[in-house]
């Protein structure tokens, strides 16, 4: 039997961050579903109510060319129409529009992937916010040994200079004078 899973390295190189969201575009998606783009598309048009603006949003021109001048596939894409980016909660109602297996195994995939890729940027935001705090703490533990330091050089400086005092007294002699 053919494979139907997509490598999680796919799918991850596929997931962009748009308006502050992350989403995978409808050519992405339709390559990976096995659909043409316009067939995936046409499935999302016949069903509006299950795609509101949080699930699904067609991209402005601006964005559209932002994306073209960064990544090179998209240069010779040859669209008639902007395309359309699918949140998380859109692709997990693709699945209920394309009624196939290979839809079904491959938006598991995605839903994976869509989890390991929230779970790495949280603990890579909580790894860079404990090394600001470690930071800070290091920085106060550094200026502390520095006033202390200071202070444990001032006693030994005046015990030095105690001792030299004490060594250039003369020593009164003990016992007997003639």
């Amino acid at each position: 039997m053919k494979k139907l899973l997509a490598p999680v390295e796919k799918i991850e190189n596929k997931i962009l961050n748009i308006r502050g969201k992350s989403v995978m575009l409808d050519r992405d998606l339709a390559a990976l579903y096995g659909v043409e783009v316009r067939a995936l598309n046409q499935a999302v048009k016949r069903n509006p109510e299950r795609f509101p603006s949080n699930f699904m949003f067609q991209l402005c021109k601006e964005e559209w060319e932002i994306l073209r001048s960064q990544i090179v596939i998209f240069k010779n894409d040859g669209r008639k129409f902007l395309p359309y980016a699918f949140t998380e909660q859109g692709v997990a109602m693709l699945s209920s529009v394309l009624k196939s297996k290979r839809a079904i195994v491959i938006n598991i995939e995605i839903m994976n992937t869509f989890v390991a890729v929230r779970q790495y940027v949280l603990k890579t935001q909580n790894d860079e916010r404990m090394s600001a705090r470690l930071g800070v703490v290091e920085k106060a533990l550094l200026q502390y040994m520095e006033k202390n330091d200071k202070r444990v050089d001032d006693v030994i400086a005046a015990l030095n200079s105690m001792m030299k005092a004490e060594n250039k007294k003369e020593l009164k002699k003990i016992g007997f004078v003639p």
